[in-house]
């Protein structure tokens, strides 16, 4: 590294978010800039490991202590040239990424680890500002026709990967807009949509077809697909959600989370919700579930001007350090506190939601709730309820923010015959699905995970794509980089 002393002489610096007063007034993102020379004292703080762990907890294989090295020195084309060979999309994992690379970094055994996400993000922002993202063609085509169903992080990469090499891609998106679950599922204040657009227009000029309102297995036939296309790409989610089956279920003012966030999404994208619009101005919110996606419904909650926003989670609170289980490097069980948590929110653990009650008139107005003990001496979790913990709090909106369990069954995957596995997924050997020319990426194959290892997985299955198009691939895969790095 530049600075082989960097990470004793500084400290962990994370950038700097609006006051929160300020930021919960509207949903522009909530982040300000780094100053130059501190983002440059924060890449010198990698160490330059013998054996970089970073690499293994990033799921994409960004090779990071190089463009760390870079970034040190301001050689930014060479940082920007290092992750753009292992990240498609830098600009939606430095905005939205947990960070596991940063969780396995040699760093973080006695200190705070690198801010590698931070890094990441400004790698990519300072290419757009010089003008490197550029667009740029296979030199030459294959004449082979891509398909690919779902144009969320998953479907984006496969299609960028499949793309440089020589084939012909059309994305088809069954919403109004290309972007998944970044467009719909991340709060504008987390993730900006002009930063998904910007990516689009690149991703439109290297040769890439985008078609919206294109619901495969309804409007667009299965056939279709199959009579135009060399191979098929499954990249649409894990899209049903998990539901609380009790008492009080169908009061108006339970819903999922997913559809908060997505019509608040198209509320900020100028869209005029006519009927069914869900506002927590005013009310008592509680949020169900203790996850990202039921910090984003708190941030957005506050933001509408709620009266109180409680987020609860059955699960027990977790410790503020790696309990002794849960050794570096593995992911630590610890406690978060979101952007969202700052902004103004009680968060209870341990807690049974046991029924939505109503006002008389089909309105929702109260959650009964109680407190739980877990019990593991069986091997297998169990809780009972405290004695006595029983009551009733107010709440006119109750999101539900407990997960997915499976993709959509019914429309594209019954019409093309692909097999699921035990847990509802498409079922794949490696990404191939049990229909030739078939292949499944993402949390349609894997399961609800992060928005990295959709990314990993749509770059992962390409590679498979393109070999069973051609015989074999070049595409790099996250074990084989194909950057050469300048020293």
């Amino acid at each position: 590294m530049g600075k082989t002393t960097g990470f004793l002489e500084y400290k962990r610096e994370l950038t700097p978010m609006k006051d929160v007063k300020e930021r919960i007034q509207d949903y522009k993102e909530l982040y300000l800039k780094l100053e130059p020379e501190k983002l440059k004292q924060q890449a010198a703080r990698c160490m330059d490991c013998g054996v970089p762990f970073c690499h293994k907890g990033c799921p994409l294989g960004n090779v990071i202590p190089e463009f760390n090295d870079a970034v040190y020195r301001g050689r930014w084309e060479a940082a920007y040239r290092i992750l753009s060979e292992t990240n498609n999309f830098p600009e939606f994992t430095g905005r939205i990424c947990p960070a596991p690379c940063e969780a396995s970094c040699v760093l973080g055994l006695e200190n705070a680890p690198t801010t590698i996400e931070q890094i990441e993000k400004n790698i990519i922002e300072k290419a757009y500002e010089l003008g490197l993202v550029k667009a740029v063609q296979p030199a030459v085509r294959t004449g082979k026709r891509v398909a690919v169903v779902g144009s969320g992080p998953s479907g984006l990469a496969a299609a960028a990967q499949l793309n440089k090499a020589g084939h012909w891609v059309v994305v088809f998106e069954r919403a109004d807009r290309i972007g998944g679950l970044l467009r719909y599922g991340i709060p504008d204040f987390k993730l900006d949509k002009s930063v998904i657009d910007r990516r689009i227009d690149v991703m439109k000029e290297e040769g890439i077809a985008f078609k919206t309102n294109a619901n495969v297995g309804e409007n667009i036939t299965v056939d279709y697909l199959k009579n135009n296309f060399d191979a098929i790409v499954l990249t649409g989610g894990s899209t049903i959600p998990r539901d609380t089956p009790i008492p009080g279920r169908d009061l108006k003012g339970v819903h999922f989370a997913m559809d908060f966030l997505s019509q608040q999404n198209k509320v900020v994208a100028g869209d005029t919700i006519e009927e069914g619009r869900i506002l927590a101005t005013g009310k008592n919110v509680v949020v169900i579930g203790g996850g990202d996606t039921g910090s984003d419904c708190v941030g957005t909650s506050l933001r509408h001007k709620a009266a109180s926003v409680t987020q609860v989670e059955l699960l027990p609170k977790p410790p503020t350090s790696r309990p002794a289980g849960n050794p570096w490097p593995q992911w630590p069980n610890v406690l978060r506190t979101s952007s969202s948590h700052e902004e103004g929110c009680d968060r209870l653990w341990n807690i049974l939601t046991k029924e939505y009650i109503g006002d008389g008139q089909g309105n929702l107005k109260s959650l009964r709730i109680a407190d739980i003990e877990w019990d593991y001496s069986s091997g297998r979790p169990t809780f009972k309820e405290v004695e006595g913990s029983e009551r009733i709090v107010p709440c006119e909106l109750a999101l539900l923010a407990v997960g997915f369990l499976y993709p959509q069954k019914q429309g594209l995957l019954e019409q093309l015959g692909v097999e699921l596995d035990a847990r509802g997924n498409v079922k794949t050997e490696g990404y191939k699905t049990t229909v030739d020319g078939v292949f499944a990426a993402g949390d349609m194959r894997r399961g609800q995970s992060l928005v990295v290892w959709a990314i990993s997985e749509g770059r992962e299955a390409a590679r498979e794509v393109d070999a069973y198009l051609t015989g074999f691939s070049l595409l790099a895969n996250k074990d084989q980089s194909m950057v050469n790095v300048e020293r």
